[in-house]
């Protein structure tokens, strides 16, 4: 009978050694961490403009692909001053049609006539140039006509035809030199017509600035009416809703908050006294608390460069001077695979890592 408990006594030390030795082996090849989570994307849709909600199309736990619609704020009066800014816009481009058109009328009926005057201007001083090289030789030749006569060589009567003759030709330069101004004149009116152009011009360039200024109106009131129809940035599945239709919502207010079920990953914070054993790409076992029957495999793939605890909102200051050491530990990012979309956001679930690779 005693030696009958010996054994027993004997197979429970060494059960007790084999489960020790194996606890043992097991924490120095592996690292386990109940702090940690399933984490992923969680994507807060919010409104950028202020009115009442007139349609929620989604329900929570809903399916939605990317740029489906989730919700429409009242989009009326939007799209009234849409309408109203496309008419000034229209209007604009119907003054600049007819200043163009006339700019272009004016152009090509004060180059025509400018041309025209330039011509005749032109003939007009070659027409007195010539009638000063006539005149000077006339009076020449009356000159010369007065000495024959006072010398009995020519007759009275020839004496008066180059009289006559040099008169005639007196008038026609002074008619010569009127007309040379009276174009000069001309000329320098049509100029002054030419020179409305520059005045439309200015028209124009005015007009375009108007244009721009009321396009660059309409196009951040389409961005208004646009932001009023509220879309899902990505496919995946509505987590939470805040509004009802008929409530009235301002900027910034939360709508939705959309997930994407296949892009998920394990959040783990480690003590920072066992980082030093980890490293990127070591295997992971996770264990997910609502499938304890399940294994998921996992790979580090980010380890945290500060402590959770640098990110707190409220600093942990020590006026009293009693200091307690507390283990800080930094987040540790595990990839994952989802599965029949069982992993979800917010899920608790224990970590296995394989630190031999190390």
């Amino acid at each position: 009978m005693r030696g009958f408990q010996r054994s027993i006594v004997l197979v429970v030390i060494l059960a007790a050694i084999v489960l020790v030795g194996f606890e043992v082996r097991d924490r120095v090849t592996h690292l386990s961490e109940t702090d940690a989570r399933i984490a992923g994307h969680l994507v807060t849709i919010s409104s950028r403009v202020s009115g009442w909600v007139t349609k929620v199309s989604v329900q929570e736990g809903d399916a939605v692909t990317a740029n489906q619609v989730l919700a429409v704020v009242d989009d009326r009066e939007s799209r009234l001053r849409v309408l109203q800014l496309n008419a000034q816009v229209r209007t604009i481009g119907a003054d600049r049609g007819r200043l163009d058109a006339e700019r272009e009328l004016i152009d090509e009926q004060t180059r025509t006539r400018l041309e025209t005057q330039q011509s005749r201007l032109n003939a007009a001083k070659a027409s007195v140039s010539a009638l000063d090289a006539q005149s000077e030789l006339a009076t020449a030749e009356l000159a010369r006509a007065r000495s024959l006569f006072s010398k009995k060589v020519i007759s009275r009567q020839e004496l008066e035809q180059t009289q006559a003759e040099a008169r005639r030709l007196e008038g026609e330069q002074r008619m010569a030199v009127a007309e040379l101004e009276e174009s000069r004149a001309k000329l320098v009116e049509e100029r002054a017509e030419r020179a409305r152009l520059k005045v439309l011009d200015k028209q124009l360039e005015k007009l375009g600035h108007e244009q721009a200024e009321i396009q660059s109106r309409l196009a951040q009131q389409k961005l208004d009416l646009g932001d009023r129809t509220i879309r899902s940035p990505v496919t995946g599945v509505v987590d939470k809703t805040f509004v009802e239709a008929g409530e009235f919502v301002t900027p910034g207010q939360r709508l939705a908050i959309v997930h994407d079920p296949a892009d998920v990953w394990v959040e783990a914070n480690i003590k920072e006294t066992q980082i030093r054993k980890l490293a990127l790409g070591l295997p992971v076992e996770v264990f997910v608390d609502a499938f304890p029957d399940d294994t998921f495999a996992g790979e580090i793939i980010s380890i945290g460069n500060s402590t959770t605890g640098s990110f707190a909102l409220l600093p942990n200051p020590n006026p009293s001077g009693n200091f307690t050491k507390i283990t800080q530990r930094l987040p540790v990012r595990i990839a994952i695979a989802q599965r029949e979309q069982k992993l979800r956001p917010g899920m608790m679930v224990e970590v296995r890592i394989d630190v031999r690779g190390r």
